[in-house]
């Protein structure tokens, strides 16, 4: 019996009965297309390979695949039969192929083993980039499909805010992602890491991040004045007399300001991290790992009268244990909670109006003085960490040497004290200025 030649026209004639049946193509031997009782029409392509007869679904019939597509593809998947491929299993290893979001998830669940020194932190800064913006934009896709070119686009729409929305947190709880150039370019970051992982784990072998040109960013440098560290101080002994619970806020801010420490390290810090014999603190964890941090003479002076204010009340008539009653021990932290008994966390918060206290005090010291207030550079964009800044500024400028300075602050590296050379060229010119000053004064006959 002759069968028809297939036809995009007999495909639409073809009707459904109780049972499936297909229908063969006279062109390409093995193509065919399968009719299901719900009218569903397929292309198959039907194969035998180590003796086995097996059926590999192309498309649907119905949906647009056209004919000719049909044929080419079955050519194609009958020259891997040809060539000892299954086309089958290449079609589940394509299915089960890894996804950006996958390979995310093995990075974060499984990354922490092969990296024991990342501290939590870091890992918890590389989760928040990931949900913000890699897995909106990437999450789908197969990871081994990605390249540079598609990298970049991620990384522009990133920038231009693709990525930015106002998400619910919790109950009357929001967080606004943004986007910018710097979080751009740390997703960027922040995904090749995860492809490194992906390849050294043998789940891919290239990395399309690689190469990439990634956005330059300004770093935003803050440095204060004699006046601005004055003003700071006197708005915050204001907010410790208008509300006495104030003064663990004071005291934070006065150790950011002594010991050119990090917010964390601050807030976080023991009363067993701190060396009163040699005068420093020994910090167990820090951004860069554990650190020794030595002690201004003002800063242990700061320490000994909160660990004075600290000590917990005599117990009273009748107590029989030489132990403080029970709830009143002194608290590990230097900066203990208000409530609680962790350490003190709302410092982001008040310093704001601290920072806002502080211009309005250097505005009106501006006003008496017969000057305009409007030329007083502002506060109110100094950061926490521009304390850290301006310890490094005041050090430099003191004569201390960069690597000092770096020693201080406990940079592992040279290049982060780097950012503050330019500030080590104000005390040479001091000295050009004094030398040119006598020069200029003897050449005056």
């Amino acid at each position: 019996m002759t069968m028809p030649k297939l036809t995009r026209k007999l495909i639409e004639t073809l009707e459904p009965r109780a049972a499936d049946y297909s229908v063969r193509d006279t062109e390409v031997i093995g193509l065919g297309v399968r009719v299901r009782p719900s009218g569903t029409k397929t292309f198959i392509l039907t194969y035998r390979l180590g003796g086995q007869l097996r059926k590999l679904t192309l498309g649907r019939a119905d949906e647009g695949y056209s004919l000719d597509e049909a044929r080419d593809r079955a050519r194609e998947k009958l020259q891997d039969v040809r060539g000892g491929v299954d086309p089958q299993v290449e079609k589940v290893a394509e299915r089960n192929a890894l996804t950006v979001n996958a390979m995310i998830d093995h990075y974060l669940t499984d990354g922490p083993a092969l990296k024991p020194n990342k501290k939590e932190s870091s890992w918890e800064t590389n989760r928040i980039l990931f949900d913000c913006h890699v897995r909106p934009l990437l999450g789908r896709r197969l990871a081994r499909d990605l390249t540079r070119l598609d990298i970049a686009k991620f990384q522009l729409d990133v920038a231009q805010g693709k990525t930015a929305r106002n998400i619910k947190t919790g109950h009357r709880k929001r967080s606004k992602v943004t986007g910018g150039k710097r979080v751009a370019a740390l997703s960027v970051v922040t995904l090749g890491a995860a492809y490194e992982f992906a390849i050294l784990t043998d789940q891919l072998k290239v990395n399309p991040t690689k190469g990439v040109e990634r956005f330059q960013t300004i770093r935003r440098e803050r440095y204060l004045s004699d006046r601005e560290v004055a003003a700071i101080s006197e708005a915050l002994a204001q907010f410790e007399t208008e509300e006495p619970k104030h003064a663990v806020m004071a005291d934070a801010v006065r150790l950011l300001i002594l010991t050119g420490c990090r917010k964390s390290e601050i807030l976080s810090l023991k009363w067993d991290s701190v060396d009163w014999e040699v005068g420093c603190l020994r910090l167990p964890e820090s951004k860069t790992g554990a650190k020794t941090v030595p002690l201004a003479d003002a800063a242990a002076e700061l320490l000994r009268r909160r660990w004075d204010e600290s000590r917990p009340p005599e117990p009273s008539r009748g107590h029989n244990s030489g132990e403080a009653p029970e709830g009143l021990e002194r608290s590990p932290f230097v900066l203990p909670a208000l409530k609680g008994n962790g350490h003190f966390v709302g410092l982001p918060n008040l310093w704001t109006k601290v920072k806002a206290r502080a211009d309005a005090i250097l505005r009106q010291k501006a006003s008496e003085a017969g000057k305009d207030p409007r030329d007083v550079r502002s506060m109110l964009n100094v950061r926490l960490h521009d304390l850290r800044h301006s310890f490094a500024s005041f050090a430099i400028a003191d004569g201390a040497s960069l690597f000092m300075v770096g020693k201080v602050l406990g940079h592992k590296q040279a290049r982060t004290t780097e950012i503050y050379a330019h500030l080590s060229d104000d005390p040479l010119k001091q000295v050009a200025n004094r030398a040119a000053a006598r020069l200029s004064a003897a050449m005056q006959f």
